[in-house]
Parts: structure tokens; C-alpha cells; sequence
């Protein structure tokens, strides 16, 4: 008990130190733990996909478009349940900076496919009456102020021109998980100005979206897809739910992997900060440790007390940092709700943190304490002030 109580003195010996030390331990903490929740944040969708969904695109790229023909193909595949689409439309909202995803779907029945989307079924059957009729996601709608009944006018960058929608619904997630970004809209009204205004470009879609009877099987159904359409004009690439999402992810890895290699050198600039607080206070009580073990205090004393101040102040500081971590995820959260649905605290942040500040704090100890075990009681006097 009296070892401890002399370790919590030493600490507050050179308070300003000691907690200028201790917030940056916390800030590190801190920004180590954000990176981590980032990182996180892109995984999401490929976290909650449905393993009972397949998406099929152009065995080229996305961005190729597929003939809607395909479907009947398709659902006559052993194992699909139902098929349905989704069209990218890449319009413009007031301005560039304003992006969000907007996808043009079958119609009503897409919305069965996606039971973690919350719609009122009214809206649904509106939806589907209406030629330009939309359902948006409640954190779109938050976003931009909209409600139901507001018209929104984008302009077409893959589809040329104005077109306005009416918000006939706002649709919630059932889950933190489920993206409540995105603005739907009904796939014929591209279809009918396209038959006026370029009927080459009619009877195309964006992807396939196929519900299956056995995720077990989706390789398999996968596969039998593809083989349908095989040296044709139109192959396709059909892959699980999550791969596809994966796929995305794929195309940020390097943003993904510098932030990794960002949250590992955080780590290292805390044992610096710490390995600098306790250099500086083992050279200053060199003397005092040789008092100790004059008067009989032996080497594992004086390692406790270093490594038990060097342990006490980082743990300090990540518990600081770990506390500070809640209000600044919901911060970042509520900046970029617009790409990424969730933003959730991986309780594996959290022991990641610990264990990060529980080594700092033990390695930033290490080599003064070997200097101040192997010092003699002769030197260590020497040094009196």
C-alpha cells in the first residue's frame, strides 16, 4: 500500500506535466479509436448484408448496363425465389457537392426483397401508381429538409435533363445497420422518356438483385446464372450480396489501408509522449532511488514505482480518451451520415485502446527503470542538486 501511495505522489509531483502528458495520451487514445470506427464504417454493408440475396451486373463493370430480357432467364434458374432490378441514375440535387445514391427500381415489388427497409405500405401503393413517385430514406430527407408531398428536381448526368419527383414516402431502417440514404424512384419513368427521347437506351437496367431459396447454394445458383448468358453480348457476373458490397470497399483500399497504417503510428507517437514524461523523471530521481536502496529498497521497488507511474498515467490518459471517443463518433457520425448509414463503436475499439495505452505505459517504463536499477548508490548521490 505504501509503494502505491508513493507512486500516486510522485505522479503529482510536476502536475502540468503530468497532465499535459495524460492529454496527450487521451488525444491519441482518441484519434486512434476514430480511425478504428472509420475503418469500421466502410465494413458496415458488407456486415449486414442478407445472405440470401445475389446481385448480378455485366461481367465488364457496373457501369454497363444489362437488358431487362434477362430476367425471365434468370428466374427459371433452380434455387431463385424472385428476381428484381436496380438502375443507377446519378442525377444532380442543386449542386455537385449534394451526392446520395439514387437507383431506379421494378417498382413496388423491389421494396419485398429488402425486409430491413420500413415503408409505409400506403407509400408503396402510391409509389407504384404514380409515374414519378418517390420513397426516400429518412436520413436523406433529415439531410435536406425534405417531407412528403415536396417536389425534387435532379439533373440527369447519365440521363440528360430535369426531372422532377414527388416524395410519396420516407422509409426507415430496421436496423442501425440498413443504409437510409438512398432515393428510389420507379424504373418506367427512365423507360418512357427514353422511348421518346432515345429508344436505343430502352430495356436496359443496372443490376440484377435475385432472392434465393439456400444461401448454402449461392455459389452454386451463382454460378448456373452466369452459365446462362455465357458467350453472349450480355455475361454476367453474379456474386453474393456481401461480395458485391466487398467489391465497393475494394475500391477505397487504399484510403482503408492508410488509415490502418495512420492508427498504428498513432500508437507510436503515445509511447513516445509517455517514454519522453518518464526519462525525464527517472534522470531527476536518480538520487532519491539511491537513498532507497540504501536504506534497504531493492531493484523490484524501484521498478514498481516507475512502471506503476509510467501504467497509472497512460492508463489515465486512455480512459480519458476512451470516455472523449462517445460525443466525438456521434460528431463525426452526424458529418458523415450521408455516406456512411452507420457509425457504431466496435467494442473491440475499446479493448484495442486499453491494451494500447496498458502497453505504451509498460514499455514507456522499461528503459528507465533498467537505468535506474543499474545506476549505483555512489552515482545516484552524485547527482544530488
Amino acid at each position: 500500500m505504501n509503494i502505491l501511495r508513493l507512486v500516486f505522489l510522485n505522479a503529482l509531483r510536476h502536475k502540468l506535466r503530468t497532465a499535459l502528458t495524460i492529454m496527450g495520451i487521451a488525444v491519441a487514445v482518441l484519434a486512434f479509436g476514430l480511425l478504428r470506427t472509420v475503418i469500421g464504417a466502410w465494413y458496415t454493408g458488407v456486415a449486414s448484408a442478407a445472405p440470401d440475396r445475389l446481385v448480378s451486373r455485366s461481367k465488364i463493370s457496373i457501369t454497363f448496363t444489362l437488358p431487362i430480357a434477362q430476367k425471365e432467364k434468370i428466374a427459371r434458374v433452380p434455387g431463385v425465389e424472385g428476381v428484381t432490378f436496380g438502375t443507377w441514375f446519378g442525377g444532380v440535387y442543386k449542386d455537385p457537392k449534394n451526392f446520395f445514391a439514387q437507383v431506379a427500381i421494378e417498382g413496388p415489388v423491389t421494396f419485398a426483397f429488402f425486409p430491413e427497409i420500413l415503408v409505409d405500405p400506403e407509400a408503396v401503393k402510391t409509389f407504384g401508381a404514380e409515374r414519378n413517385a418517390a420513397i426516400v430514406g429518412s436520413a436523406l430527407a433529415e439531410r435536406f429538409g425534405w417531407k412528403v408531398g415536396d417536389t425534387v428536381r435532379l439533373v440527369g448526368t447519365i440521363y440528360p435533363g430535369d426531372w422532377d419527383f414527388v416524395i410519396r414516402g420516407i422509409y426507415r431502417g430496421r436496423d442501425e445497420a440498413t443504409d437510409v440514404g438512398t432515393f428510389y424512384f420507379n424504373w418506367n419513368t427512365i423507360e418512357q422518356r427514353m422511348a421518346q427521347e432515345s429508344p436505343g437506351r430502352m430495356g436496359q437496367i443496372g443490376w440484377w438483385i435475385i432472392k434465393i431459396d439456400d444461401p448454402a447454394r449461392a455459389a452454386t445458383i451463382s454460378k448456373a446464372v452466369d452459365t446462362e448468358f455465357d458467350n453472349s453480348s450480355d455475361e454476367t457476373l453474379t456474386e453474393t450480396e456481401a461480395a458485391f458490397q466487398q467489391s465497393f470497399v475494394a475500391m477505397a483500399g487504399t484510403i482503408i489501408v492508410s488509415l490502418q497504417i495512420i492508427s498504428v503510428l498513432i500508437v507510436g507517437v503515445i509511447l513516445l509522449v509517455a517514454a519522453n514524461t518518464m526519462a525525464m523523471t527517472a534522470r531527476e530521481r536518480l538520487s532519491e532511488y539511491a537513498v532507497l536502496k540504501t536504506l534497504g529498497f531493492g531493484a523490484g521497488h524501484i521498478l514498481g514505482l516507475i512502471a506503476g507511474e509510467s501504467l497509472m498515467i497512460a492508463g489515465l490518459g486512455g480512459v480519458l480518451g476512451v470516455l472523449l471517443l462517445f460525443p466525438a463518433v456521434e460528431g463525426v457520425a452526424q458529418g458523415l451520415k450521408a455516406w456512411f448509414p452507420a457509425f457504431p463503436v466496435d467494442p473491440a475499439t475499446f479493448v484495442l485502446a486499453a491494451v494500447a495505452a496498458f502497453v505504451v505505459g509498460a514499455l514507456a517504463a522499461v528503459f528507465p527503470a533498467w537505468r535506474a536499477m543499474k545506476v549505483s548508490i555512489v552515482d545516484g548521490l552524485r547527482r544530488i542538486d
